[in-house]
């Protein structure tokens, strides 16, 4: 993959972890990763409401030193992300989040200034999902239709955020989210899904990937078993998918 050398990703499960505040669980990965930076761009579309999302996000932010910019507050979408140092986005509705993406032409943009530009990206649940190669393992209802589920591609395989294990004691008889990764996987286009618990993230780096966080994550290989992946695993295998 061209210019995979400069990319730079933190793709967290979760922006809220129980017990806990916005962001509160990775904010000293967040710091590590942004280092020097000084301004974050924000993306707020995963939310209806715009302005509100963008002061949480805001708030938080400034509290770890760091100034934002929410990409809303900007007449010109495409000249807020050739502008960023940085760039956040947040969870939500991953397609009303994709469809924005697509309506405001960043989609491409956003993935050069990252290959090519080194521009470090930190997604949060549905923010990860559109990192990924497609957004088919999203937990979310389709409430808009983007013209394709093909996302960013900042890495060549799905992530599924918010992952639950299977509870053998509920008496709920819907699908397990096993269940629905392994019938994405049956069909024949389908790619690697690494499901992120919450308090999980992956840090990319380069051709370089570790799991970080509190918890393990779980991965899926089509016409395998399931594997465990614990806090500090090196998954660099899957950006050579």
């Amino acid at each position: 993959m061209a210019g995979t050398a400069s990319r730079r990703l933190l793709l967290i499960s979760n922006s809220t972890l129980h017990g806990s505040g916005y962001l509160d669980h990775c904010q000293d990965n967040i710091k590590s990763f942004l280092g020097s930076i000084e301004r974050v761009l924000f993306i707020p579309y995963a939310l209806a409401d715009r302005d509100g999302y963008a002061s949480t996000a805001r708030t938080k932010f400034e509290s770890l030193g760091y100034k934002v910019d929410s990409i809303h507050e900007s007449p010109n979408a495409v000249e807020a992300v050739t502008k960023a140092q940085a760039i956040f986005v947040g969870g939500g509705n991953t397609f009303r989040l994709l469809k924005t993406l697509y309506d405001e032409n960043v989609v491409s943009l956003i993935r050069k200034r990252v290959f090519e530009e080194g521009v470090p990206y930190i997604g949060s649940s549905a923010g990860t999902n559109v990192a990924t190669a497609s957004i088919n393992t999203t937990n979310d209802m389709p409430i808009v239709y983007p013209p394709s589920f093909a996302a960013m591609g900042l890495v060549p395989f799905n992530i599924n955020p918010h992952y639950i294990d299977t509870d053998t004691n509920s008496k709920h008889m819907g699908e397990t989210r096993e269940d629905r990764i392994k019938q994405y996987h049956e069909e024949d286009t389908s790619k690697t899904v690494l499901a992120l618990r919450e308090g999980c993230m992956l840090l990319v780096e380069g051709d370089k990937a570790v799991l970080q966080g509190r918890t393990n994550a779980r991965l899926f290989l089509k016409g395998k078993d399931p594997s465990e992946h614990t806090p500090g695993a090196d998954l660099s295998f899957l950006l050579k998918a």
